[in-house]
């Protein structure tokens, strides 16, 4: 794994314009720059850091990328970002709808200036709609896309979920996918265009399987009563004696009949897997043997078993589990524990280029590196 200046992966050579932003915007900037591209993000006068004063070390959606100041509100900064927009392929931002358009650096002006840049949106609700000038959060995207409803017990209100979903899945996931699908048409046709990708669309994307279950009468719409949801005695994660968690997922039957063994249920008389009636007695069952024990001492016995049981590993574990030590899926960078690069390439593997550098670092470099003089005032 390379962390110098010098890029590699599949996407060498593509230039990105990145706005700055948080969330899913950076992190689909992380993406493109992890698989090669040069990712240029162009910083606000403040942080976009919601006031949050953050370590720059630890902004890991930040790593190989560079960066260069501009105040967009000045006539000096928006002719910076057009005549960047000019050299680069992709722009990238995540601004209110005609927010941009008001600053003269809408999808119109910078099209004018380079018609083949790929122009990527991110918003929560998208750019039309009776929602479009909502505020949000991944919360919110979740919410009314029937994702929030469909997670957690059935006693209580839906949790609180990490902001995977709707931010990264759901959002920057479909921006880079939507971009990378404009420029392999861009290269065909000679014209770019505006990828609209929103956090609600994402997340319906996502959930398509289950509304499609849902309509065949295969799946319940009240929590924790599906076979996916922690309502099958067999998919759920289960408290052990040390208070921690195992997690299970024996959906097939010979990976049940495997987590039976280990529990000591091989020749007992139980209901059948899937009789629903009886999976909450099951659970009880379940989480009494599991808590009898240490989730080391499950994961011993059900080691090398097909009984799909695993630890529920904390953050500080992760790096230390010798599945990822052994992909290498954990990079040490400055002091740092990065996510490695993903997906693997064979013949054009992706690298981290740098560490998160410093907001404004190295902009006279970055200038004569895309031939871009410095406006006049």
């Amino acid at each position: 794994m390379s962390f110098t200046r010098e890029k590699s992966g599949p996407l060498k050579g593509l230039r990105v314009l990145e706005m700055e932003a948080i969330g899913p915007v950076p992190w689909a900037g992380m993406m493109l720059a992890d698989m090669g591209a040069e990712v240029l993000r162009v910083d606000r006068p403040e942080a976009a850091d919601m006031g949050l004063k953050r370590d720059e070390r630890f902004q890991f959606s930040a790593r190989g990328k560079r960066t260069i100041p501009a105040d967009v509100k000045t006539s000096q900064g928006r002719t910076l970002v057009l005549d960047l927009a000019s050299k680069a392929d992709v722009l990238l931002e995540g601004l209110r709808p005609g927010v941009m358009e008001r600053l003269g650096l809408g999808p119109d002006a910078c099209l004018a200036r380079n018609p083949k840049l790929v122009y990527g949106r991110m918003t929560g609700w998208g750019h039309d709609g009776p929602w479009s000038q909502e505020v949000g959060h991944d919360i919110n995207y979740i919410a009314i896309s029937g994702a929030l409803h469909a997670m957690g017990p059935a006693s209580g209100p839906p949790p609180v979920p990490l902001n995977l979903i709707g931010d990264f899945g759901g959002g920057g996931m479909l921006l880079v996918s939507g971009v990378l699908a404009a420029l392999l048409e861009a290269r065909q046709s000679g014209q770019g265009q505006v990828v609209d990708a929103a956090m609600v669309d994402g997340t319906l994307a996502l959930m398509a399987p289950l509304l499609g279950r849902w309509q065949a009468g295969e799946w319940s719409a009240e929590r924790e009563s599906n076979f996916l949801d922690g309502g099958a005695h067999f998919y759920r994660t289960y408290e052990t004696a040390d208070s921690r968690y195992v997690a299970v997922g024996a959906i097939e039957p010979r990976f049940y009949a495997a987590l039976l063994q280990g529990l000591g249920l091989a020749s007992v008389e139980l209901p059948k897997q899937h009789d629903k009636s009886a999976w909450p007695a099951l659970r009880e069952r379940f989480a009494s043997i599991f808590r009898q024990h240490t989730r080391d001492h499950w994961c011993s016995v059900f080691d090398g078993t097909e009984a799909c049981v695993s630890p529920v590993l904390a953050l500080p574990e992760v790096a230390g589990h010798p599945h990822l030590a052994g992909r290498g899926s954990i990079v040490n960078l400055g002091g740092a524990q990065h996510p490695a690069p993903a997906p693997r390439f064979s013949r054009t593997p992706g690298a981290i280029a740098s560490a998160p550098g410093t907001r404004g670092g190295d902009a006279a470099a970055v200038l004569a590196d895309w031939g871009v003089e410095v406006p006049a005032a």
